[in-house]
């Protein structure tokens, strides 16, 4: 899974945060901004993702209001 794909598509719809690649090969991550954009990256995580991504399932969780953002930007952790 590229992240780079993920942080120029985070970029592009303006949400903030950050994605990882876990060791069990599943891409683990936290996703901030307004809830038409944030609903935006979720679709998008679903359904296109990278190039050579394959999805099978995706898992949203913890999903809340935020009265500020937590982050500046989109990164990928390592």
């Amino acid at each position: 899974f590229s992240n780079q794909y993920t942080e120029e598509e985070a970029r592009k719809l303006g949400v903030v945060g950050w994605v990882k690649n876990t060791s069990q090969g599943t891409v683990t991550g936290q996703v901030q901004g307004p809830e038409d954009k944030v609903n935006a990256m979720k679709s998008w995580l679903s359904k296109v993702g990278s190039p050579s991504s394959r999805i099978d399932r995706t898992n949203f969780s913890n999903e809340k209001e935020i009265s500020k953002l937590d982050f500046s930007g989109f990164s990928t952790r390592y």
